[in-house]
């Protein structure tokens, strides 16, 4: 490991479906990186899934990371549910196909690369670096409207 990373995501949608974006804010020390992307057909939770997965695919070596997540959801699903998924082959408890198995497979790869240690965050709550994270989100939708 080469040292402590800070990673904020977040992940917005207007419209749930319809167009998206993700954010991250990467910082280690006293350099960051901002990070962001959209989708023009999409659900709130795929972004804040690939917010994560984004963030941590761009650590080149192998890091311990603080993630950041306002989103319940991804953190839930990576800390508790996921060994389930993937011992009743991607299916749920009720032995429902899981929803957004492409990225929940895609986030597990990355993680396998570092050692994340989870924290959620309430959304809109004044803290900084996710506040940002937000902006980012928002700022992949915004650049879907002028592509």
């Amino acid at each position: 490991m080469t040292g402590t990373v800070t990673l904020y995501t977040d992940g917005a949608c207007k419209g749930n479906p319809g167009p998206g974006g993700w954010g991250a804010l990467l910082s280690h020390g006293e350099r960051s990186r901002e990070l962001f992307g959209g989708e023009r057909a999409t659900t709130n939770n795929r972004m804040e899934l690939m917010a994560a997965i984004e963030g941590l695919k761009a650590l080149k070596r192998p890091c311990l990371v603080d993630l950041y997540t306002d989103s319940q959801y991804v953190r839930k699903g990576i800390t508790e549910w996921m060994a389930g998924w993937k011992k009743n082959g991607w299916k749920t408890a009720a032995r429902k196909p899981v929803k957004n198995a492409d990225l929940w497979r895609a986030l597990d790869e990355e993680v396998a690369r570092h050692e994340i240690r989870w924290h959620w965050v309430k959304g809109h709550s004044g803290v900084p670096g996710n506040e940002r994270a937000d902006a980012l989100a928002n700022l992949g939708i915004e650049k879907l409207a002028s592509a």
